[in-house]
């Protein structure tokens, strides 16, 4: 008997038909290649001989069943009929077996035949797209090798061969997933042994391209693995390479992950193809459930669905817990669960006895479970992926829609086996309110009572006991009896408080100060309400008692807080109403005309907006025993009263040492040595001028000070930034000084920086806007200082000074 043909469409050669053997080279290397390589040859011509005489014993045995002939007949009957069709044996066993089977792979060759297969890879084979009798070949030959296969490897290499190298596939990955939803690689092909090392487990959380599938329950398809930034097994060996990773599940249970992978960028799969894929991803499934290589506690267990195991699990817990099992139609798709055990402590929120819903189904059990509550939903997904479900506070209308809406539940799913346990611990909402009044009690030191005015017997909560000072073995105090505790000044308040309850039956509530027998004083409010008795006569008493001493200390120490703060405030205020009297009595707003010849002098002083922060800014225009005229602002660090006397130092000081008819520069060195010895710490900025009216000329210096502005004409700019460190900074120090050749009509400008400072603009930007605001005509020299005034909008809160001098 000849040898059947290969899996792939093409015919194998007979056993004494081999190919010739490749010339031998000289070399010994080379000769050993060839013979690896002929030996492989053979032994995949062996491999593709076997299964294809399984394919056709398979279709022997088909015929044999359905015409009730013999072995040998069967074998005389499919080579007659192939030979009619002008088919080979292995194409017609392979068309025979799916009319038989009517499955997926079925399916998948009808599908190739009923549409068109453009839009493969450019690599793939040929053999993809001549008859469905290859495809047939193929899918059958691949699952032949596959349910034979000793291990999931070789399940891998099966698919590789036969069923997808022809669709362009360069390599292919099976995983199995665990019950943490990890995932183990179980078996490879394509990919190099090191690259299958590194890979071959990968945590539960870690986003690869198998768990995407895996927990979206779906097939995903990436055009390119790289370019979707998702890590997976042979990235680095394909980059621009296309894969799609299809979940491997029977029965709504995933067991594992089908992941294929080409070489180069995939667009969009034939219809005929995608059915091919999912085929062969279905029969990793069914291989995995058997194969030895799956690892534990992933699969159902052998010989049962170990539900009885977990009903026992169940039966230890605390909880009310139900053990579910997937419940399937015909067709094998899961449709619902059986609830195949109750535990013990299980009470139906409907009501219903614990034995009416064991064996029933879940949706028949509970309806409400298909709803908007997406319960089934999150039990379906956990029996498919295997990742637990843990949530808190949930409804319990997601189970029985006719259970109250306050009725909460944590619920817990998760997968053990083939099996699903589904565990609620109720919440009990009137122990929970208790429990919340309780706490609320405690934080807010809070105590009921109850005191029944006929019998005398008093109901005190457990934390008044500790209120009062007493133990629990001590009786309760009465309300006649809280004048024997209270303070001797309270006695009042708490007749008061008692004819007002107990004679007038009205809601009475008042403090008191309670002396316990520890000796510790406590603030004490007492609220108390009448209650009737049927008679209409006053039965009993309930209230509360609440410790308010911290309160109470808290308003004792508020109020003294209040009333440092306001004694504070009030020296701070005549602190400042002195401060400012002193400023102004040395600094006032204007000062009088000066009697200086051919030279107009006004003085602009402008005090902060808050009388909190007065300045230490000072001016002085005044004629000298030699006719000339000393001009000078200046700007004393900080605010206060110590700035005030400071700047009253430093302007006397000045006028004092101006007498000697120094310079400007000589004036700022001796006026430096003043603030570093003989003031407290004083440090300031100044401008200094000397005017000499006969020869028109102005010396002037500067001591960490802006300079002055010349306005000539239409024209105003800046002078110079002269050499000067500001006044007490150092011991000793010497100051650059020039001078000014003045023309009839200029003005010449001094300003402390309360003009130009802002909080949101560079000081050369202000600068620039002064010299704009200079430029401006003006019919007098008082009317320029004022409008420098108005343009200038301070927002640092700063004094101001500014002295124009204007040459006539």
């Amino acid at each position: 008997m000849t040898t059947p043909p290969a899996a792939g469409g093409g015919l194998p050669r007979p056993a004494d038909g081999a190919p010739d053997a490749p010339a031998v080279p000289d070399a010994p290397d080379g000769r050993l290649a060839a013979t690896v390589e002929r030996l492989r040859g053979e032994v995949r011509a062996a491999h593709a001989a076997a299964e294809g005489r399984a394919l056709i014993e398979l279709a022997k045995g088909v015929i044999v069943e359905r015409l009730g002939c013999g072995p040998a007949q069967a074998a005389r009957q499919l080579a007659e009929l192939a030979d009619r069709a002008g088919l080979s044996r292995l194409e017609l066993a392979a068309d025979i077996i799916n009319q038989a089977a009517r499955d997926r792979m079925a399916e998948a060759a009808d599908e190739f035949v009923r549409t068109a297969v453009d839009g493969l890879p450019a690599t793939a084979s040929p053999a993809a797209s001549p008859t469905a009798s290859s495809v047939a070949v193929r899918l059958r030959t691949a699952e032949s090798a596959a349910l034979s296969a000793g291990d999931t490897q070789a399940v891998a290499e099966s698919l590789l061969r036969h069923a997808l190298e022809p669709l362009g596939a360069v390599a292919v990955a099976i995983w199995t997933t665990g019950p943490d939803t990890s995932l183990s690689l179980r078996g490879h092909a394509g990919f190099g042994l090191d690259e299958a090392a590194r890979w071959h487990y990968v945590p539960p959380g870690v986003t690869t391209a198998a768990r995407q599938a895996l927990v979206g329950r779906r097939t995903v398809r990436y055009a390119s693995l790289a370019a979707a930034g998702i890590p997976s097994i042979g990235r680095g060996l394909h980059p621009d390479g296309g894969r799609v990773v299809v979940p491997a599940g029977t029965g709504g249970r995933i067991h594992g992950v089908l992941e294929i992978c080409w070489a180069r960028p995939l667009g969009p799969l034939p219809q005929a193809v995608e059915r091919q894929v999912e085929a062969l991803a279905e029969l990793c499934a069914h291989t995995l459930e058997t194969l030895p290589d799956a690892p534990p506690g992933g699969l159902p267990v052998p010989g049962g669905d170990g539900a009885s195991a977990l009903a026992e699990l169940s039966d230890g817990l605390y909880d009310p817990a139900l053990v579910l099992t997937p419940h399937l139609d015909e067709s094998g798709a899961l449709v619902d669960f059986r609830i195949r055990h109750a535990n013990a402590h299980f009470q139906d929120p409907a009501g219903r006895p614990r034995g009416s819903v064991d064996g029933a189904l879940l949706l028949e059990a509970y309806p409400a479970t298909a709803g908007g509550s997406e319960l089934f939903e999150r039990i379906e997904r956990v029996y498919a992926t295997g990742e637990p479900f843990r949530a808190r506070r949930v409804r319990l209308t997601a189970l029985v829609d006719q259970v109250p809406l306050a009725s909460l539940a944590d619920i817990s799913i998760s997968r053990h086996g083939a099996g699903v346990l589904f565990i609620w611990r109720v919440e009990d909402e009137s122990a929970r309110l208790a429990s919340l009044l309780q706490h609320a009690q405690r934080l807010g030191r809070v105590g009921a009572f109850e005191e029944d005015l006929l019998t005398g017997d008093i109901t005190w909560h457990g934390q008044l006991y500790e209120l009062f000072g007493r133990s629990t073995t001590e009786p309760p105090v009465a309300l006649r009896d809280l004048a024997g505790l209270a303070h001797p000044d309270d006695a009042d308040t708490i007749r008061r408080f008692l004819q007002k309850v107990l004679e007038q039956r009205r809601v009475g509530s008042t403090a008191f100060r309670m002396l316990r027998h520890d000796g510790v004083t406590r603030h004490i409010r007492v609220t108390a309400e009448p209650a009737p008795g049927s008679d209409g006569g006053l039965q009993a008493v309930r209230g509360a008692y609440q410790d308010i001493s911290a309160q109470h200390w808290t308003e004792v120490a508020l109020t003294a807080t209040r009333d440092r703060l306001a004694a504070t405030e009030e020296a701070a205020e005549e602190r400042n109403r002195l401060t400012l009297q002193l400023q102004h009595a040395i600094m006032p707003p204007a000062m009088p005309p000066l009697d200086a010849p051919g030279l107009d002098v006004a003085v602009r002083y402008r005090p902060a907006e808050s009388d909190s922060l007065v300045g230490g800014d000072w001016y002085d225009a005044v004629v000298l025993p030699s006719k000339k005229v000393l001009l000078c602002v200046g700007d004393v660090a900080g605010h206060g009263v110590e700035a005030a006397t400071g700047m009253v130092v430093l302007r006397n000081a000045l006028r004092g040492l101006a007498v000697t008819g120094a310079g400007p520069g000589q004036l700022l060195s001796w006026l430096n040595g003043v603030a570093h010895h003989l003031t407290a710490h004083v440090t300031a900025t100044a401008v200094c001028g000397v005017y000499d009216p006969e020869s028109r000329t102005l010396r002037w210096a500067r001591a960490g000070h802006l300079p002055p502005v010349l306005v000539r004409g239409e024209e105003a700019l800046d002078l110079p930034l002269l050499r000067g460190v500001l006044l007490g900074a150092l011991a000793e120090t010497e100051y650059e000084e020039t001078e000014l050749r003045l023309e009839p009509g200029d003005t010449v400008l001094m300003y402390t920086d309360g003009l130009v400072e802002r909080r949101d603009t560079a000081v050369h930007d202000s600068v620039a806007q002064l010299l704009t605001a200079a430029r401006q005509p003006a019919d007098s020299l008082e009317r320029r200082l004022d409008q420098l005034l108005a343009r200038s909008k301070s927002d640092t809160d700063d004094d101001t000074c500014v002295v124009g001098v204007q040459v006539s």
